[in-house]
C-alpha cells in the first residue's frame, strides 16, 4: 500500500515539473512573441518614418516648403486618400453599386442621378468662394469637416439602408469635395516658388494625390470586406475632420483681402468671357471627356457582352484561360490608372513648354491613337487606348488648370473654375452615355471611328480659330505700327534756334530729325 502511495506522489511530482515546465516555456514564448512583436512594431515605425521623411523632401523639394507648397500637396494628398475610402465603402452599399452588369437603362439612370445634381449645383460654388477669398483656409477646412459630419450621418444609414440619406450624403460629399479642389486650385498662384512653373506645381500636387488614393483603394477595400462600410466611413470621418486641423494651420498669405470695386456690377463667368486662351483649352478638354467618358462605358459593355476579339471565341476549348472578363477589366482599370500617373509625371517635366500646347497635343495624340486603335483593335489596342486617354485627360487637365491660373483675375478665378469642373463633369457623364448607345452595335470600329471623327473636328476648329485669332492679332499690330509710322511722320519739325534744348545728350548727332 505504501508503495503504490508513493508511486502516485512521484507522479504527482512529475506532473507538477512537467506544469512548471510547460508555464515557463509557456512564458518563455510570450517573451518571445512580445519581444517579436516590439521588434516588428520598431521596424515598421522606422520604415514609415523613413518613408514620411522621403515623402517631406519631395514635397518640400524646390522651396515648396518655403512658400506652402509642400503643405497643400499633403493636405490634397490625405483628402485624395480619405474621399477614395468614401467612394470604396459606398461602393458596396444597395444603391451606389455601379450596375455593370445589369441592363443599359440601369447604367444610364444611374449616371444621371449620381452626376446631374452636381452639374447643377457647381457653377454656385465658384462664386460662393470669391465672396470669401480673405478666408479660404477656413473654407478649406469647411469642406473638410462638412465631409466628416456626412461620413458620420452615412456610417449610422448602412445598417438600416437608409437609401436618402446615403444619396444626399454622396451628394455632399461630392460637392464638397470638388469645392476643396476648387479652392486648392485658386491658392496655387500664391503658394507657387520661383523656380516652379504652375504646370509643374499641379501636376507635383496630382501625382501625390494619385498615389495616396491609389494606396487608399485596397486598403479601404479590405477594411470594407473585415469591418463592413460604415467602420471605414467613420475611418473617414476622423481622417476628414484631422485634415480640416491642418487646412487651418496653412499659411496666412494663402488668403487675399476682399477688394470689391465700388458700383461694380457681380461677375459670373461664362465661357464667352474667360478669353480665348482659357475657352480654347477648356473646349480642348471637354473633348477628350466626353471621349474618357465614352470609352470607359463602351469598352466595358463591349467586354460585358464578350463583343471583343480576345473574348468573341465561339468554342470554349478555343478561349484564353487567362482574359476572362473579369481579368480583362481589371486590366484596363491598371491602365487607366498608370496612363494618369504618366500624365502628371510628364506634366511635371514639361517646365518650359507653353500649355496652350500641352493642350493642343493631348488633343490630336488621342485623336490619332483612337484612329489606329480602331483599324487594329484587339487587347493590347484596347490597353494602350486605356493608357493613352487617361494620360490625356491627366495631362490636358494639369494644363488647362495653369491656364486659368494665369490668365483668370483672383477675384473671380474660383468661379471660373467651378464653372470649368461643372462642365467638364457633364462633358463626362454625356460620353458615358453615348458610350452605353453605340454600344448596342457591338462593333467596336463603328464607336471608335465615331469619335475619332468627333476629336479630329474638335481639333480642326480649335487649330482654325487659333489661326484666325494669329491673323487678327497680327494685322491690328501691323495696323498700329503703321498709324505711328505716320503719327511720327506728320508731326513738324522744330525751329533751329531751340533745337539744342531739346537735344537727348544719349542719341547721336547724326539723328535724321536734326
Amino acid at each position: 500500500m505504501e508503495g503504490g502511495w508513493e508511486r502516485a506522489r512521484e507522479i504527482t511530482r512529475r506532473v507538477g515539473r512537467g506544469v512548471a515546465d510547460a508555464g515557463r516555456a509557456t512564458v518563455r514564448a510570450g517573451k518571445a512573441t512580445a519581444s517579436g512583436t516590439a521588434r516588428a512594431g520598431k521596424a515598421t515605425a522606422k520604415g514609415a518614418q523613413k518613408v514620411g521623411k522621403a515623402t517631406r523632401r519631395l514635397t518640400y523639394a524646390n522651396g515648396a516648403g518655403r512658400t506652402g507648397l509642400g503643405r497643400l500637396i499633403e493636405l490634397s494628398a490625405g483628402n485624395s486618400a480619405s474621399d477614395a475610402l468614401v467612394t470604396v465603402a459606398l461602393a458596396s452599399t444597395v444603391f451606389f453599386g455601379v450596375p455593370v452588369g445589369e441592363a443599359r437603362g440601369s447604367v444610364a439612370l444611374y449616371l444621371v442621378i449620381t452626376m446631374l445634381p452636381f452639374g447643377l449645383l457647381a457653377p454656385f460654388v465658384g462664386p460662393i468662394l470669391d465672396r470669401f477669398r480673405s478666408g479660404r483656409r477656413y473654407v478649406m477646412a469647411g469642406t473638410l469637416f462638412g465631409r466628416g459630419l456626412l461620413c458620420f450621418a452615412m456610417a449610422a444609414a448602412v445598417g438600416p439602408g437608409d437609401l436618402p440619406t446615403l444619396f444626399i450624403g454622396a451628394l455632399g460629399v461630392l460637392v464638397l469635395s470638388k469645392a476643396f479642389n476648387v479652392s486648392r486650385a485658386a491658392i496655387m498662384p500664391s503658394v507657387l516658388p520661383a523656380d516652379i512653373t504652375l504646370v509643374s506645381a499641379n501636376a507635383r500636387v496630382a501625382l501625390f494625390t494619385l498615389v495616396s488614393a491609389g494606396v487608399a483603394v485596397p486598403v479601404g477595400a479590405g477594411l470594407t470586406a473585415w469591418l463592413g462600410s460604415a467602420a471605414v466611413l467613420r475611418l473617414a470621418m476622423v481622417a476628414f475632420l484631422l485634415l480640416g486641423v491642418v487646412a487651418v494651420r496653412l499659411p496666412r498669405h494663402v488668403d487675399s483681402p476682399d477688394l470689391e470695386e465700388e458700383g461694380a456690377a457681380p461677375r459670373w463667368r461664362t465661357l464667352l468671357k474667360v478669353g480665348p486662351a482659357v475657352a480654347e483649352a477648356v473646349w480642348a478638354n471637354v473633348a477628350i471627356r466626353v471621349y474618357s467618358g465614352f470609352l470607359l462605358f463602351f469598352l466595358l459593355f463591349l467586354v460585358q457582352d464578350k463583343a471583343v476579339p480576345w473574348l468573341a471565341v465561339n468554342q470554349s476549348w478555343a478561349q484564353d484561360p487567362f482574359f476572362d472578363i473579369p481579368k480583362t477589366i481589371a486590366l484596363l482599370a491598371a491602365a487607366a490608372g498608370l496612363g494618369g500617373l504618366i500624365g502628371a509625371a510628364v506634366a511635371n517635366w514639361t517646365r518650359n513648354h507653353a500649355p496652350q500646347l500641352i493642350v493642343l497635343v493631348t488633343l490630336a495624340v488621342t485623336s490619332v491613337t483612337t484612329v489606329v486603335t480602331a483599324i487594329f483593335f484587339g487587347l493590347w489596342a484596347a490597353l494602350a487606348i486605356s493608357l493613352i486617354t487617361a494620360f490625356a485627360q491627366e495631362l490636358g487637365k494639369l494644363a488647362l488648370d495653369a491656364i486659368v491660373q494665369r490668365e483668370i483675375g483672383e477675384e473671380v478665378r474660383s468661379s471660373t473654375f467651378g464653372v470649368v469642373e461643372a462642365m467638364l463633369q457633364l462633358a463626362w457623364v454625356f460620353g458615358g452615355l453615348v458610350g452605353l448607345v453605340l454600344s448596342l452595335t457591338q462593333s467596336s470600329m463603328g464607336g471608335l471611328v465615331t469619335l475619332a471623327v468627333v476629336l479630329t473636328a474638335a481639333l480642326g476648329w480649335l487649330l482654325v480659330a487659333r489661326a484666325k485669332r494669329v491673323r487678327a492679332a497680327n494685322a491690328k499690330l501691323a495696323r498700329r505700327r503703321a498709324e505711328a509710322s505716320e503719327q511720327e511722320r506728320a508731326e513738324p519739325s522744330e525751329p533751329g534756334p531751340h533745337r539744342s534744348d531739346t537735344l537727348d545728350s544719349t542719341k547721336p548727332l547724326t539723328n535724321p530729325h536734326g
